[in-house]
């Protein structure tokens, strides 16, 4: 089926879109974001669900709804699918089980279309089951629609993990708060003994929270009750619940806080934080360069610091810093290390440190 071609939109009746991402596929995204998208709907709110895999749509599977005729409308607008109180599109709907053989101008055209001219109505929440990845297809989303927030879907794994970062990098250079982070397959519980068993190691979470800064929403299990088609009854799941919950009040954080980032500023020997209230908070270069969390920086599997105190040079500064929406800033350094996320608490934190070294 060609799509339409128009440049308006029919998102200005939704009143919060949320991205559901991923930076690695196989993590389990499609179905986190089906489960949250059908508790909200149970919750007696008007919920669509949008489908942007171009190249591996799973919602369609998720709702068992394969063999679907998409409807256009006279205002030549896609309509939705009507399921279990959800409003559905998907990429999937329109492609079939044809392969989406595409090049980036093509794909992006598409993504346009399917973005702003699906006829959702009013909604009080759409979820984007984002395609993986950090390319143009993502930034096209990012940049065409008012995100409201993102959840990233991870595993413990390290290559997850070290896509994580990728992931809050993207949202947060085009202004798109993280919501927190959903850490899937985080667990096996034995079905003989009831043993729980973390197989992909039980640091992730804590390591997740201190580098990056990001809350993590929940921890789901590698459970086959996951696997299979969407049920209501299953969406009613107390994790699903829980999940929901910490969601929706993540949401209502962002939309209750004051602006309170601190300006920063930065010179040959330190970065220094000026809060609104006036208090300063200041690090010198090469201990805020130390305590750098990132892949480079830091073994994935052990946690080990891997910089070295004498890999660093004597005159280490920051070249540029970017504010990371309202936790953290990005820093590029005059040794050309650019990956590290510097959490404002874990500033505060080394600033402590420094003083506490000061006195002693």
């Amino acid at each position: 089926m060609t799509p339409p071609h128009n440049t308006e939109t029919t998102l200005d009746a939704v009143k919060s879109i949320i991205a559901v991402s991923s930076c690695k596929g196989g993590v389990g995204k499609s179905t986190v974001a089906a489960y949250i998208a059908q508790n909200l709907s149970q919750r007696g709110l008007k919920v669509g669900l949008l489908d942007a895999d171009v190249y591996g749509p799973s919602i369609p599977a998720l709702f068992d709804l394969t063999r679907v005729n998409v409807a256009i409308n006279d205002k030549k607008e896609f309509v939705p699918v009507e399921h279990n109180g959800l409003r559905v599109m998907s990429f999937g709907f329109l492609l079939g089980d044809a392969p989406a053989v595409m090049r980036g101008p093509m794909v992006t055209q598409y993504i346009q279309q399917i973005l702003h001219r699906t006829a959702w109505g009013p909604l009080d929440y759409l979820l984007i089951d984002m395609p993986p990845g950090t390319g143009d297809i993502q930034l096209t989303i990012t940049q065409s629609v008012r995100l409201g927030g993102a959840v990233i879907v991870t595993t413990p794994q390290t290559l997850s993990l070290i896509d994580v970062a990728r992931g809050i990098l993207m949202f947060e250079k085009v202004s798109v708060p993280i919501l927190g982070v959903v850490e899937n397959m985080s667990y096996f519980i034995c079905p003989d003994c009831s043993s729980k068993h973390t197989i992909f190691g039980s640091h992730a979470s804590k390591s997740l929270q201190e580098r990056f800064g990001v809350a993590i929403l929940a921890a789901w299990p590698l459970s086959d009750k996951f696997i299979h088609s969407v049920s209501p009854e299953l969406s009613r799941d107390p994790l699903v619940v829980e999940t929901v919950d910490k969601v929706l009040a993540a949401l209502d954080k962002i939309r209750a806080r004051t602006q309170d980032i601190p300006k920063v500023e930065f010179d040959q020997n330190y970065v220094t934080l000026t809060w609104p209230d006036g208090t300063r908070t200041r690090v010198a270069n090469r201990d805020l360069r130390l305590s750098c969390g990132c892949a480079l920086c830091v073994d994935e599997r052990t946690g080990k610091q891997l910089l070295k105190e004498k890999d660093i040079r004597v005159d280490i500064a920051p070249r540029e810093i970017t504010p990371l929406g309202n936790y953290a800033i990005g820093i590029t350094w005059n040794d050309r290390h650019s990956s590290g996320i510097y959490p404002y608490k874990n500033i505060l934190e080394e600033a402590k440190k420094q003083e506490t070294r000061s006195k002693e």
